[in-house]
C-alpha cells in the first residue's frame, strides 16, 4: 500500500498539521482529512526508493547546475514552488530529484526555503543554507542564487583544477609500483634460479634485489596488511584535532604541493567570505563558515583566531598576519578592506587574482612532477634492472 505525506490546516484555525498515512489512493487521504475536520494543503505520494545508499549520489556538479538553473527561473518571475517543481522533475539525477521533492514539500507547507534545505546537510552547505536565509530575509533571493550559483561554479572548477594536477602522477606511481612488484615477484625469480644453477658469487645490489623479491614472495601479506593498516593508522591519527592540524601543517611545508594547497586556501577563503559578508550574512557567522571549508586545520584556526580578534572589537587582519599562511599582500589587502568599509570587494579581488595563481601554480606542480618520476622510476627500475645484469657480465667475463 502505497505512503502518503500530509500537510493540512485545523477548519477551526490554528498552525498546519502534518503527517504520513498508508491509504490506497490520493482520494482516500483527502477523505480521512475532511473526517478530521481538516483542510488539505498538500497530500503527496513518496517516491519508493531503496533507503539503504552509499553516499547521496549528488556531485558537487549536480548542485552547481541546480543553482544556476535556479537562479535563473528566480530572476525570470518565476514563482518559487513552481521553479522547485520544474527543477525536480527535468534533474537527472534521482537522488537530487527525491531530494528537491521534499523540498518542495516542506515549502508547500509553510516552510522557509532556507529551513527545507537545511533538512538535508549532507546536499546543501551551511554555506548554502546562511546565504539563502539572508536572501529571504532581504527580499533578495533571486540575487543571492545568482551571486551563490557563480560562487559554486568557481569553487567547482578551483577544485576540479587541483584534483586534475594530482591524476597525471597518481595513475603513473601507480602503474610503476604494480610494475615493481611484478618484477619482484615474477621476473626475479627466473634470473635467481639462473644464477644458482651457475654457481657464482653475486654483487651485493643483486643480492639485494634478489633478498627484496624473497621477502615479498614470503611475506606479501605482511606488506599488504601493513599498507592497509597504515592507511587506517594515518587516518585516525587524521581523526584526532592534534593529528589532523600536525600531518595539514606538514602539507603546507612541502614544497610545489604546499604552495599550490595555500593558494588554494586562500582563494577559497577569501571567495567564500566575501560571497558571505555581500550577501548579508555577519562578519562573525562568515568567519565561523568559511572556517569549515577552509579544507586545512592549520588555515582553519587561524580564520577562527580571527573571529575571536572581531568579537572582542579588533580587526581580522591581526590574526591572519600572525598565523603565517596568509601571504602579506593578503593581509594587506584585507586590512585595507576593512578600513575603507569594502571588504567583500577587497576579499573578491583577492579570490580573483589568486584563482590565476592556482592556475600557474598546478602548471609549475605539472612541469616539475615530469622530470621527477623520470628520475625515480629510471633509477627504482633501471637499478633493478643493472642488479640483475651484474652477475651476467661476470659470467660473460668469466668464460671471456
Amino acid at each position: 500500500m502505497p505512503s502518503f505525506d500530509w500537510s493540512a490546516r485545523p477548519a477551526a484555525g490554528g498552525d498546519i498539521k502534518q503527517g504520513t498515512i498508508e491509504l490506497a489512493k490520493k482520494e482516500d487521504v483527502i477523505a480521512f482529512l475532511h473526517k478530521q475536520k481538516l483542510i488539505p494543503v498538500v497530500v503527496r505520494e513518496k517516491s519508493r526508493q531503496f533507503n539503504i545508499q552509499f553516499g547521496t549520489g549528488i556531485t558537487t556538479r549536480d548542485i552547481v547546475i541546480f543553482t544556476r538553473q535556479f537562479a535563473t527561473m528566480i530572476n525570470s518571475g518565476l514563482p518559487l514552488v513552481q521553479s522547485l517543481d520544474i527543477l525536480a522533475e527535468q534533474t537527472e539525477n534521482a537522488s537530487l530529484a527525491k531530494v528537491l521533492r521534499e523540498v518542495l514539500y516542506d515549502v508547500e507547507s509553510g516552510h522557509t526555503l532556507a529551513a527545507a534545505i537545511a533538512k538535508h546537510p549532507k546536499v546543501f552547505t551551511e554555506l548554502f543554507c546562511n546565504m539563502v536565509a539572508a536572501g529571504e530575509a532581504g527580499g533578495i533571493l533571486d540575487t543571492i542564487l545568482l551571486r551563490l550559483a557563480t560562487f559554486l561554479e568557481k569553487n567547482d572548477a578551483l577544485l576540479r583544477k587541483i584534483k586534475g594536477a594530482m591524476v597525471y602522477p597518481s595513475v603513473i606511481f601507480t602503474v610503476a609500483g604494480m610494475a615493481i612488484v611484478i618484477l619482484l615477484i615474477f621476473v626475479i625469480p627466473t634470473f635467481q634460479t639462473m644464477f644458482e644453477s651457475a654457481g657464482i658469487p653475486l654483487p651485493l645490489p643483486t643480492r639485494i634485489v634478489i633478498g627484496m623479491s624473497a621477502f615479498l614472495q614470503a611475506y606479501w601479506w605482511a606488506c599488504l596488511g601493513g599498507i592497509i593498516g597504515g592507511a587506517f593508522a594515518l587516518r585516525a591519527t587524521y581523526a584526532t584535532p592534534g593529528g589532523e592540524l600536525a600531518i595539514d601543517r606538514i602539507l603546507l611545508s612541502l614544497p610545489i604541493i604546499g604552495d599550490l594547497q595555500r593558494k588554494a586556501a586562500v582563494s577559497r577563503f577569501t571567495r567564500t567570505l566575501g560571497t558571505l559578508v555581500s550577501s548579508g550574512v555577519s562578519i562573525l557567522e562568515g568567519l565561523e563558515i568559511t572556517a569549515k571549508t577552509a579544507g586545512n586545520r592549520v588555515i582553519h584556526d587561524a580564520i577562527m583566531r580571527s573571529r575571536t580578534s572581531i568579537a572582542g572589537g579588533e580587526t581580522i587582519a591581526g590574526p591572519l598576519k600572525e598565523s603565517g599562511v596568509f601571504p602579506p599582500m593578503v593581509v594587506q589587502m584585507i586590512n585595507v578592506g576593512e578600513q575603507t568599509g569594502g571588504l567583500d570587494t577587497m576579499l573578491t579581488k583577492i579570490a580573483d587574482f589568486y584563482d590565476d595563481e592556482v592556475d600557474a601554480a598546478v602548471e609549475v606542480l605539472l612541469a616539475a612532477m615530469e622530470p621527477i618520476m623520470i628520475v625515480v622510476l629510471g633509477v627504482v627500475v633501471g637499478g633493478m634492472i643493472v642488479a640483475m645484469y651484474l652477475p651476467i657480465f661476470d659470467m660473460i667475463n668469466a668464460v671471456g
